[in-house]
């Protein structure tokens, strides 16, 4: 079972939900922020995109603080598979459960596109279902999804192998211009040490579907999926 967090002012928490059982069959429960703990049976933890308490003081910020964050925590200390995704990237930063911070766009506006991204690494449980250099496409819709980590952070984020995807070009080339918001060393997705919690901004449940979005979304929950199941 997937547990998707609902803070309020989220709005991707129910196309997480669709995507993961309507579209992958498995299984999903809401859960509230205000609960104290997971759901038993929990196989893994979902963070939908959004604007978790209309993103005051900062995005991520006030959300990180609800009780359910508890048992998120304890749960991605234990080994299990935590995904945020958007707002959810914000709050698992705001969390400590992952290195870095988002910051405004570089253009300070707000983006809303399909962007192209090249798989660093296939590992479980995130990637299980691609290859290292695959690209991906997935919309992206976000105003502070500029990923900033001082120089010696992200250094040892590099070292540590803990970059999942990174903003590219079609062919998979590192560019300026295919990095839609500033982002440190073009970084979309984000793991933390150990590998089983990973920050994403662009968006896999929007991209589940070929006549909406493109079904390239599945290799990301459709890896969770097996984990899940094969666990």
């Amino acid at each position: 079972m997937f547990a998707v967090i609902q803070f309020p002012g989220s709005c991707d928490d129910r196309d997480m939900w669709f995507a993961m059982s309507s579209v992958l069959a498995g299984k999903c429960s809401m859960v509230w922020h205000q609960e104290s703990e997971l759901p038993a049976g929990t196989k893994g933890v979902l963070l939908p995109g959004g604007f978790s308490y209309g993103d005051y003081l900062r995005c991520g910020a006030m959300a990180q603080l609800s009780p359910i964050m508890g048992a998120v925590k304890r749960f991605a200390k234990s080994g299990g598979p935590v995904l945020g995704t958007c707002n959810g990237f914000q709050v698992l930063c705001e969390a400590g459960l992952l290195p870095g911070a988002l910051r405004r766009n570089s253009q300070l506006a707000f983006v809303c596109d399909d962007v192209h991204l090249r798989v660093e690494k296939r590992a479980e449980p995130f990637s299980s279902r691609t290859e290292q250099g695959a690209i991906l496409t997935l919309p992206i819709k976000h105003g502070e999804g500029c990923f900033y980590a001082s120089e010696v952070e992200l250094d040892l984020i590099e070292q540590n192998g803990q970059v999942l995807l990174r903003y590219c070009e079609l062919d998979g080339t590192i560019s300026k211009a295919s990095n839609p918001n500033g982002s440190l060393g073009s970084i979309a997705g984000v793991l933390n040490k150990e590998g089983n919690v990973l920050g994403l901004m662009p968006h896999p449940e929007h991209a589940v579907e070929a006549a909406f979005g493109g079904t390239d979304g599945i290799a990301i929950l459709g890896s969770l999926l097996d984990m899940a199941r094969s666990a």
